[in-house]
């Protein structure tokens, strides 16, 4: 078990005071056997006026936060502390009937996933799927082989780049190009692994990475994106194509969702004119209790 601190910072600037429109914080980690939530702290200047907490319809912990006055930088802290239990080799302790590769879902479980089966981006003429196949073995093939096989392709064909522009690149385009963000990884698996007829959602979080300083692992310094694919008997497992982890190490989920889009982590308005807008910095330090040590970069991001 290790202990997690996260600290995330993230600051607006202005030309002039500017009055704010409501604010959607997406930053309280979920509870689960895997990670246990110890304290959260949030601060917010200006003073906000209200907040209030709300779960989503995937169950995520959202705060929505009514500023109280203008002014000419809005920040916002989020401090966590959790307990993480890491699996570093994934059991697929799936049902005997989806051990192997085609499967189909039982009706009950294929009544809630549907939506996660079906491909949200078009795909033409297939490129997306004619690829997903190529790692299906003649016959039957083992499952947890494939999907990892298909998560490991990513991670060793494609080139780590961020980008600055707002939006998800799609899925085509990724693969294309050979390379993209960690959201973009992660929605080139899910719809991967939809045009094979499997379930999968979007997560969002944060990643530990414990030597930032000439770590080939990626993705650190920020808000992170990976996956989950739905295997009956094992549940939702996890899968971050970015760092070739299969598993929860490292990972510490925020937020899940069918669509990248629907878990952006901080979402919110400003009434001025866009010349006021000055950028946007954020801070994210991922700390653990054994070593002390943190990987936090700071860097501009594009508001969504």
């Amino acid at each position: 078990m290790t202990l997690f601190s996260v600290r995330h910072t993230t600051i607006y600037r202005y030309a002039r005071p500017v009055a704010f429109g409501e604010h959607r914080l997406m930053f309280r980690p979920r509870d689960s056997f895997d990670q246990r939530l110890l304290k959260a702290s949030l601060v917010v200047d200006p003073q906000p006026r209200h907040v209030r907490w709300i779960h989503d319809v995937f169950g995520n912990c959202i705060a929505i936060v009514q500023i109280s006055r203008p002014a000419t930088e809005l920040r916002f802290k989020h401090h966590i502390r959790l307990e993480h239990t890491s699996q570093d080799e994934p059991f697929f302790e799936t049902d005997d009937d989806a051990l192997t590769y085609p499967f189909a879902y039982g009706p009950d479980e294929a009544a809630d996933l549907t939506p996660l089966i079906r491909r949200h981006y078009q795909d033409h003429p297939d490129e997306v799927g004619q690829w997903a196949r190529q790692f299906v073995g003649a016959g039957r093939t083992d499952t947890g082989t494939l999907l990892t096989t298909l998560c490991h392709a990513i991670y060793e064909g494609f080139s780590y780049a961020r980008r600055v522009e707002a939006g998800i690149q799609p899925p085509g385009v990724t693969l294309r190009l050979r390379r993209g963000t960690c959201r973009d990884f992660a929605l080139l698996m899910m719809e991967a692994v939809r045009s094979l007829g499997l379930a999968a959602r979007f997560v969002t979080g944060y990643i530990y990475v414990a030597d930032r300083d000439g770590s080939i692992t990626l993705g650190g310094g920020s808000t992170h994106a990976w996956c989950q694919v739905y295997l009956p008997g094992a549940g939702w497992v996890e899968f971050d194509p970015t760092n070739g982890i299969v598993g929860n190490r490292d990972l510490i989920r925020v937020a899940v969702a069918r669509d990248p889009r629907q878990a952006t982590p901080l979402v919110g308005s400003y009434v001025g004119l866009a010349s006021d807008d000055l950028g946007m910095s954020v801070q994210v330090n991922v700390t653990t209790g054994k070593s002390g040590r943190a990987s936090g970069t700071s860097h501009p991001v594009v508001p969504s």
